[in-house]
């Protein structure tokens, strides 16, 4: 058993956890401002950007059912450890290819496939974590703590690593990365993370590894509510990563190239994270949790269409669209963590995550290529759609991007709206118990 004298405990230990990963994505969010420019530079095509996402998200989502019954298996403080080293041990791969000259796109998609793997046990460790952890009334608040800790890194990385690059280069970037790995793995050390107690619904899940890698698509298909509310992220994460897929070319090729302008709109866009977690940590978020997924996923879609109309509506967009994730995101993970016990959430969490994602790399593939050869060429001047939409997006490099952004965000909005008329979702929290409404087996 751990040892867990003088070690953090609670909301103490979370919040050392947190400033760990403060730290960490900070050094992770420079790397890949960075990378993202020098990959622009090199290659000038959507297509490239967006397989680098691809590849970094797809495996992921795709061995997530096994990764969660894992996670359920394991001890969840050195799953997060494991999955934090994995992540700095690609940067490390690059960090020598580039110092070598030997550095291509290729290498991050490789790089990334070796990253996402293990981060396909990082989220549901994080997340199971976090519910034995903390009381339940302080779910929202925490989740809000960590979307300030992924958007606070956005406020910094872009300037800090527009600054550095031309002072200490990508090399010296990537070396400050590697090196804020070493907080995130040292803040899990000093702490206690419990494991969490044995349930019914955990004992029904044993059995082999398969059986209980398919454990959570029966759990998740037995509760049409929570089936209903993951949908909503399937439809929602095909339209949202279809635009903001497209959002660094088409602000680079509108901009000619000007990566400061970049790095502004993707602060802009982090503040509004900043100012969207801190709001949830200090709210709690809305007192039923899914107008904060519904009417979310609307005022995000509205974010994301006003994107699509060029500058300055860029800096309007990103804020208004950055705003509201940590409250889409807060109030769905405190629902499911309430709802689902703490002994199987690894399981159940990873097949969520599954179904709630498994679109985004598809629109990662479909992003690209339908930019550079079907809208781009479209509305250039004299284009296919140049006379139908060029008043709205204009014409030129960017436009036809742009028209797919604005696209796409329309239908974020509607997808929002329409759960509205489905009982099973707008009713999700009062037709399911919380886990500790059951009792534990003796």
């Amino acid at each position: 058993m751990e040892n867990v004298r003088n070690q953090p405990t609670g909301m103490k230990a979370f919040t050392v956890v947190w400033f760990g990963q403060v730290i960490s994505l900070l050094g992770s969010a420079m790397t890949q401002f960075a990378l993202t420019i020098w990959a622009w530079q090199i290659t000038g095509s959507a297509t490239a950007l967006a397989l680098v996402g691809f590849f970094s998200f797809g495996p992921t989502v795709l061995i997530s059912p096994i990764a969660g019954a894992l996670v359920d298996r394991w001890n969840r403080k050195l799953v997060m450890m494991l999955s934090d080293l994995a992540a700095g041990l690609s940067t490390v791969a690059i960090l020598l290819l580039y110092l070598g000259g030997h550095l291509q796109v290729w290498h991050l998609y490789v790089a990334g496939a070796f990253s996402g793997i293990f981060g396909a046990f990082q989220w549901p460790a994080y997340s199971a974590a976090i519910s034995v952890m903390i009381p339940k009334a302080q779910y929202a608040r925490a989740q809000g703590m960590m979307s300030v800790a992924d958007s606070g890194s956005g406020i910094l990385a872009p300037l800090m690593a527009g600054f550095l690059i031309a002072v200490i280069g990508i090399e010296g970037i990537m070396l400050i990365d590697v090196t804020t790995f070493v907080f995130a793995v040292g803040a899990l050390l000093i702490v206690f993370i419990p494991q969490p107690p044995t349930t019914e619904e955990g004992l029904k899940g044993r059995g082999n590894l398969l059986q209980e890698a398919a454990y959570g698509f029966r759990y998740i298909l037995q509760r049409p509510s929570l089936l209903g509310m993951q949908l909503v992220f399937f439809a929602g994460n095909l339209m949202a990563s279809l635009g903001f897929t497209l959002l660094a070319p088409m602000i680079l090729a509108r901009s000619g190239n000007n990566a400061a302008m970049l790095g502004s709109v993707e602060s802009a866009g982090a503040i509004g994270g900043v100012v969207g977690g801190v709001l949830l940590s200090v709210w709690g978020g809305p007192r039923r949790r899914v107008h904060g997924v519904l009417l979310g996923h609307a005022i995000a879609g509205l974010g994301q269409l006003a994107l699509g109309l060029g500058f300055p509506y860029w800096y309007v967009g990103i804020v208004l669209g950055s705003l509201v994730i940590p409250v889409i995101n807060g109030s769905n993970q405190a629902i499911w963590q309430a709802k689902v016990a703490p002994d199987v959430q690894g399981r159940v969490f990873s097949v969520r995550r599954l179904i709630a994602q498994i679109t985004a790399p598809v629109s990662m593939l479909i992003a690209g290529p339908l930019a550079d050869r079907v809208f781009e060429p479209a509305l250039m001047p004299g284009g296919k759609l140049a006379g139908a939409f060029g008043w709205l997006v204009g014409t030129g490099p960017g436009s036809g991007m742009s028209l797919i952004v604005l696209g796409s965000g329309l239908l974020v909005v509607l997808v929002g709206l329409l759960p509205y008329g489905i009982y099973v979702v707008r009713n999700v929290e009062t037709m399911l118990p919380d886990h500790d409404a059951i009792a534990s087996p003796q």
